[in-house]
């Protein structure tokens, strides 16, 4: 993993070697908001023993959705209590055995701590001294996925949303209206914001760019065109592409957007 990366005043941002996940760390006065810690364990170790040389005393913990990549954790950052929307809290309990058999060889000791996420709409302000964040709740990608708005800073984190690298991925709920309808609750944001993160790829200071682009992306999928989307020469996004044709055929059982 590489080290934290300031992307705003009091925001920085760490990326895996396995899918460009990103870990976000939102900061003030020493204390400290992590979203999304991942991925392997010896980068979760390595983020722990970053965050402890800088003195940041982890206070709160966020899984934006229940994927395994964005539900896991470490003894390192404490025992800080750890937020994820409703939905998302749920699923992560009902359906714990299979997201930690997703992790492959895991230590026993981050197996027990995936998915440990306690259902919240807004994170008490008790637990984030200094720290404005407002969470925004959607169903695509995954049902009661959640981007957290910093408002003073101006930085959109939004998950598995407006990758640079991947395509839209309308994995579950599958269909393309739920995803758009996502795409149109993240707008009013995006506008606002002046530096997105997602939850794979790379932080951008572009974030109107990464929406037009899964708009145009979508939209050509629908009229049946061929998109010109340079995320389609990635080898993994052709399977992707494959499946959000096939929910767009008119013969499709999904909805079409």
């Amino acid at each position: 993993m590489r080290a934290l990366e300031p992307v705003a005043d009091g925001v920085l941002v760490a990326t895996s070697r396995t899918m460009s996940t990103t870990s976000t760390v939102v900061v003030h006065d020493e204390r400290a908001l992590l979203v999304d810690p991942a991925w392997q364990p010896d980068e979760l170790a390595g983020l722990a023993a970053e965050l402890a040389g800088r003195r940041w005393t982890v206070v709160a913990g966020f899984a934006t959705h229940a994927h395994h990549d964005h539900l896991l954790w470490h003894p390192g950052f404490g025992g800080a209590p750890r937020f994820a929307s409703p939905r998302t809290a749920r699923l992560a309990a009902d359906d714990r055995a299979t997201l930690v058999a997703e992790l492959g060889d895991f230590p026993e000791d981050l197996v027990d701590l995936v998915g440990r996420v306690s259902p919240v709409d807004t994170i008490p302000p008790e637990h984030l001294p200094g720290i404005d964040v407002e969470l925004v709740v959607h169903d695509a990608h995954a049902p009661g996925h959640t981007a957290l708005w910093l408002p003073r800073s101006r930085v959109l984190v939004v998950g598995d949303m407006l990758s640079d690298l991947e395509l839209p991925l309308p994995f579950d709920p599958d269909d393309l209206p739920a995803y758009l309808a996502g795409l149109d609750t993240l707008a009013p944001y995006v506008a606002r914001a002046a530096v997105l993160v997602p939850g794979h790829g790379t932080p951008t200071r572009d974030p109107m760019a990464r929406l037009e682009a899964d708009r145009r992306y979508l939209s050509a999928v629908a009229a049946g065109r061929t998109p010109s989307d340079p995320r389609l020469s990635t080898p993994d996004m052709q399977e992707t592409h494959r499946r959000i044709v096939a929910m767009a055929s008119p013969s499709s059982t999904s909805s079409t957007p």
